[in-house]
């Protein structure tokens, strides 16, 4: 099993971030910023870490992420999914 996290590389407008910044300080929480990222746990057949981390990295460069836009982070987590 591997964790995915894309977000949005420094510097992107991040509307959505915005909206939920302002909304927690008009609900009188003392927020700066918010930035928004999508989580993805995805179970896979993997014999070996390195195999999920790089079948993770597939799935981010060819559908996840855009490599324009968007940064990702994977954490592959151990004894799920074959990656002892």
């Amino acid at each position: 099993m591997v964790r995915i996290e894309v977000k949005l590389k420094s510097g992107h407008f991040d509307p959505e971030g915005d909206v939920t910044a302002k909304s927690l300080r008009d609900l009188g929480f003392p927020v700066n910023s918010v930035r928004v990222s999508k989580v993805y746990t995805v179970e896979l057949d993997a014999n070996s870490r390195e195999k999920a981390m790089s079948t993770a990295r597939d799935m981010c460069r060819k559908l996840l992420a855009n490599p324009t836009k968007d940064d990702f982070f994977i954490e592959v987590l151990a004894g799920e999914g074959g990656t002892d």
